[in-house]
Protein backbone atom coordinates (compact mmCIF):
# COMPACT_ATOMS: atom_id res chain seq x y z
CA UNK A 1 0.00 0.00 0.00
CA UNK A 2 1.17 3.53 -0.78
CA UNK A 3 1.12 6.27 1.84
CA UNK A 4 1.82 10.00 1.60
CA UNK A 5 3.36 11.96 4.49
CA UNK A 6 2.81 15.73 4.26
CA UNK A 7 4.94 17.19 7.05
CA UNK A 8 7.31 20.18 6.94
CA UNK A 9 9.44 19.10 9.91
CA UNK A 10 12.17 17.21 8.07
CA UNK A 11 13.34 15.03 10.96
CA UNK A 12 9.79 14.02 11.87
CA UNK A 13 8.87 13.25 8.26
CA UNK A 14 12.00 11.08 7.95
CA UNK A 15 11.19 9.28 11.21
CA UNK A 16 7.64 8.52 10.08
CA UNK A 17 8.74 7.48 6.60
CA UNK A 18 11.50 5.20 7.87
CA UNK A 19 9.21 3.44 10.33
CA UNK A 20 6.42 2.94 7.80
CA UNK A 21 8.83 1.48 5.27
CA UNK A 22 9.85 -1.06 7.92
CA UNK A 23 6.14 -1.93 8.14
CA UNK A 24 6.36 -2.69 4.39
CA UNK A 25 4.41 0.37 3.25
CA UNK A 26 5.51 2.37 0.21
CA UNK A 27 5.95 5.97 1.37
CA UNK A 28 6.28 9.33 -0.37
CA UNK A 29 7.05 12.55 1.54
CA UNK A 30 6.05 16.15 0.81
CA UNK A 31 7.71 18.89 2.85
CA UNK A 32 5.31 21.73 2.10
CA UNK A 33 1.62 22.19 1.37
CA UNK A 34 2.07 23.07 -2.28
CA UNK A 35 3.82 19.81 -3.08
CA UNK A 36 1.49 18.01 -0.69
CA UNK A 37 -1.68 19.08 -2.47
CA UNK A 38 -0.16 18.20 -5.86
CA UNK A 39 0.69 14.68 -4.72
CA UNK A 40 -2.52 14.15 -2.76
CA UNK A 41 -4.67 15.01 -5.78
CA UNK A 42 -2.92 12.34 -7.87
CA UNK A 43 -5.31 9.86 -6.16
CA UNK A 44 -2.68 7.12 -5.88
CA UNK A 45 -2.52 6.92 -2.08
CA UNK A 46 -4.36 4.57 0.25
CA UNK A 47 -3.75 6.87 3.21
CA UNK A 48 -2.39 10.40 3.73
CA UNK A 49 -0.73 11.61 6.95
CA UNK A 50 -1.37 15.34 6.84
CA UNK A 51 0.03 18.05 9.10
CA UNK A 52 -2.25 21.05 9.61
CA UNK A 53 0.42 23.75 9.96
CA UNK A 54 2.24 23.74 6.62
CA UNK A 55 4.03 26.40 4.53
CA UNK A 56 2.38 27.58 1.28
CA UNK A 57 -0.90 25.61 1.67
CA UNK A 58 -2.24 24.53 5.07
CA UNK A 59 -3.47 21.03 5.83
CA UNK A 60 -7.15 21.93 6.12
CA UNK A 61 -7.09 23.46 2.63
CA UNK A 62 -5.42 20.31 1.29
CA UNK A 63 -8.05 18.17 3.03
CA UNK A 64 -10.88 20.24 1.53
CA UNK A 65 -9.44 19.78 -1.96
CA UNK A 66 -8.99 16.03 -1.44
CA UNK A 67 -12.64 15.58 -0.53
CA UNK A 68 -13.89 18.09 -3.12
CA UNK A 69 -12.25 15.93 -5.79
CA UNK A 70 -13.93 12.78 -4.38
CA UNK A 71 -10.60 11.20 -3.43
CA UNK A 72 -11.25 8.34 -1.03
CA UNK A 73 -7.79 8.16 0.57
CA UNK A 74 -7.92 7.83 4.34
CA UNK A 75 -6.55 10.96 6.05
CA UNK A 76 -4.94 11.18 9.48
CA UNK A 77 -4.32 14.76 10.60
CA UNK A 78 -1.22 15.79 12.58
CA UNK A 79 -0.98 18.97 14.62
CA UNK A 80 0.80 20.51 17.58
CA UNK A 81 -2.51 21.95 18.69
CA UNK A 82 -4.90 20.06 20.94
CA UNK A 83 -7.93 22.37 21.00
CA UNK A 84 -11.28 20.73 20.33
CA UNK A 85 -12.13 23.27 17.61
CA UNK A 86 -9.13 22.19 15.51
CA UNK A 87 -10.13 18.55 15.75
CA UNK A 88 -13.73 19.31 14.85
CA UNK A 89 -12.60 21.38 11.85
CA UNK A 90 -10.59 18.44 10.57
CA UNK A 91 -13.43 15.95 11.04
CA UNK A 92 -15.98 18.33 9.48
CA UNK A 93 -13.84 18.50 6.33
CA UNK A 94 -13.41 14.75 5.96
CA UNK A 95 -10.50 13.65 8.16
CA UNK A 96 -10.69 10.04 9.30
CA UNK A 97 -8.52 10.39 12.40
CA UNK A 98 -6.47 12.90 14.33
CA UNK A 99 -3.27 12.65 16.39
CA UNK A 100 -1.67 15.46 18.41
CA UNK A 101 2.06 16.13 18.56
CA UNK A 102 4.12 14.94 20.31
CA UNK A 103 3.02 11.35 19.72
CA UNK A 104 4.59 7.92 19.92
CA UNK A 105 5.35 6.46 16.49
CA UNK A 106 3.79 3.13 17.55
CA UNK A 107 0.47 4.90 18.12
CA UNK A 108 0.59 6.43 14.64
CA UNK A 109 1.34 3.02 13.08
CA UNK A 110 -1.57 1.49 15.01
CA UNK A 111 -3.95 4.21 13.84
CA UNK A 112 -2.79 3.78 10.23
CA UNK A 113 -3.38 0.03 10.40
CA UNK A 114 -6.88 0.56 11.81
CA UNK A 115 -7.84 2.96 9.01
CA UNK A 116 -6.48 0.69 6.28
CA UNK A 117 -8.31 -2.33 7.67
CA UNK A 118 -11.53 -0.32 7.47
CA UNK A 119 -11.01 0.53 3.80
CA UNK A 120 -9.80 -2.86 2.54
CA UNK A 121 -10.95 -6.47 2.83
CA UNK A 122 -8.05 -7.31 5.15
CA UNK A 123 -8.55 -9.75 8.02
CA UNK A 124 -5.75 -10.87 10.33
CA UNK A 125 -3.21 -9.17 8.06
CA UNK A 126 -4.18 -11.15 4.96
CA UNK A 127 -5.92 -10.36 1.67
CA UNK A 128 -7.85 -13.18 0.02
CA UNK A 129 -9.13 -13.76 -3.49
CA UNK A 130 -10.08 -16.98 -5.24
CA UNK A 131 -7.89 -19.81 -3.96
CA UNK A 132 -5.08 -17.60 -2.64
CA UNK A 133 -4.29 -15.35 0.27
CA UNK A 134 -1.44 -12.91 0.77
CA UNK A 135 0.06 -12.67 4.25
CA UNK A 136 0.91 -8.98 4.62
CA UNK A 137 3.28 -9.48 7.54
CA UNK A 138 5.24 -12.51 6.37
CA UNK A 139 5.02 -11.55 2.68
CA UNK A 140 3.92 -15.08 1.79
CA UNK A 141 1.51 -16.06 -0.98
CA UNK A 142 -0.53 -19.10 0.05
CA UNK A 143 -2.83 -21.51 -1.79
CA UNK A 144 -5.77 -21.84 0.60
CA UNK A 145 -6.66 -25.31 -0.68
CA UNK A 146 -3.24 -26.95 -0.50
CA UNK A 147 -1.41 -24.64 1.96
CA UNK A 148 1.46 -24.40 -0.52
CA UNK A 149 3.20 -21.06 -0.08
CA UNK A 150 5.92 -18.95 -1.58
CA UNK A 151 7.65 -15.74 -0.52
CA UNK A 152 6.81 -12.51 -2.38
CA UNK A 153 8.93 -9.38 -1.80
CA UNK A 154 9.52 -5.81 -2.92
CA UNK A 155 7.79 -4.66 -6.13
CA UNK A 156 6.27 -8.10 -6.76
CA UNK A 157 4.60 -7.87 -3.35
CA UNK A 158 3.30 -4.35 -3.99
CA UNK A 159 1.95 -5.31 -7.41
CA UNK A 160 0.24 -8.43 -6.12
CA UNK A 161 -1.27 -6.54 -3.19
CA UNK A 162 -2.65 -3.91 -5.58
CA UNK A 163 -4.23 -6.51 -7.86
CA UNK A 164 -5.70 -8.41 -4.89
CA UNK A 165 -7.32 -5.20 -3.68
CA UNK A 166 -8.80 -4.67 -7.17
CA UNK A 167 -9.72 -8.13 -8.54
CA UNK A 168 -11.75 -8.48 -11.75
CA UNK A 169 -10.93 -4.89 -12.71
CA UNK A 170 -8.89 -3.77 -15.69
CA UNK A 171 -6.00 -1.69 -14.37
CA UNK A 172 -4.20 0.51 -16.88
CA UNK A 173 -0.41 0.58 -17.05
CA UNK A 174 -0.44 4.24 -16.09
CA UNK A 175 -2.52 3.56 -12.98
CA UNK A 176 -0.26 0.69 -11.95
CA UNK A 177 2.86 2.81 -12.51
CA UNK A 178 1.46 5.61 -10.33
CA UNK A 179 0.22 3.31 -7.59
CA UNK A 180 3.28 1.08 -7.28
CA UNK A 181 6.20 3.20 -8.50
CA UNK A 182 4.86 6.68 -7.76
CA UNK A 183 7.70 9.21 -7.79
CA UNK A 184 10.08 6.58 -9.22
CA UNK A 185 7.81 6.18 -12.23
CA UNK A 186 10.26 7.27 -14.92
CA UNK A 187 13.03 5.04 -13.60
CA UNK A 188 11.32 1.76 -12.80
CA UNK A 189 8.03 1.39 -14.67
CA UNK A 190 9.57 -0.23 -17.76
CA UNK A 191 10.04 -3.36 -15.64
CA UNK A 192 6.28 -3.90 -15.16
CA UNK A 193 5.89 -6.83 -17.54
CA UNK A 194 8.92 -8.56 -16.04
CA UNK A 195 7.50 -8.29 -12.53
CA UNK A 196 4.10 -9.56 -13.68
CA UNK A 197 5.81 -12.52 -15.31
CA UNK A 198 7.50 -13.37 -12.01
CA UNK A 199 4.14 -13.19 -10.20
CA UNK A 200 2.44 -15.45 -12.75
CA UNK A 201 5.22 -18.04 -12.33
CA UNK A 202 4.79 -17.98 -8.56
CA UNK A 203 1.04 -18.41 -8.87
CA UNK A 204 1.69 -21.50 -10.98
CA UNK A 205 4.26 -22.81 -8.50
CA UNK A 206 1.60 -22.95 -5.77
CA UNK A 207 -0.91 -24.40 -8.27
CA UNK A 208 -3.30 -21.45 -8.07
CA UNK A 209 -6.08 -20.82 -10.59
CA UNK A 210 -5.67 -17.07 -10.17
CA UNK A 211 -4.03 -15.33 -13.09
CA UNK A 212 -3.13 -11.81 -14.19
CA UNK A 213 -3.94 -11.49 -17.86
CA UNK A 214 -3.15 -8.77 -20.36
CA UNK A 215 -6.12 -6.87 -21.78
CA UNK A 216 -5.11 -5.54 -25.16
CA UNK A 217 -4.69 -1.75 -25.32
CA UNK A 218 -6.19 -1.39 -21.84
CA UNK A 219 -3.93 -2.93 -19.18
CA UNK A 220 -4.10 -5.97 -16.92
CA UNK A 221 -6.77 -7.85 -15.00
CA UNK A 222 -6.65 -10.38 -12.16
CA UNK A 223 -9.08 -13.28 -12.61
CA UNK A 224 -9.91 -16.52 -10.84
CA UNK A 225 -11.24 -19.50 -12.73
CA UNK A 226 -12.32 -22.37 -10.53
CA UNK A 227 -13.16 -24.51 -13.54
CA UNK A 228 -11.45 -25.21 -16.80
CA UNK A 229 -13.43 -23.84 -19.73
CA UNK A 230 -14.38 -26.66 -22.10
Amino acid sequence: MRLLVVEDEYRLSELISSRLKKEKYTVDVSLDGEEGIYNALSDIYDLIILDIMLPKVDGIEILKNIRKNNIKSKVIMLTAKSELDDKLLGFENGADDYITKPFHIDELVARINVQLRKSNSITNNTIEYGDIKLDLKKCNLINKNTNDEINIINKEFQLLEYFLNNPNQVLSKELIYDKVWGMENDIMSNNLEAYLSFIRKKLKLIDSKVNIKSVRNLGYKMEYKDEEIK
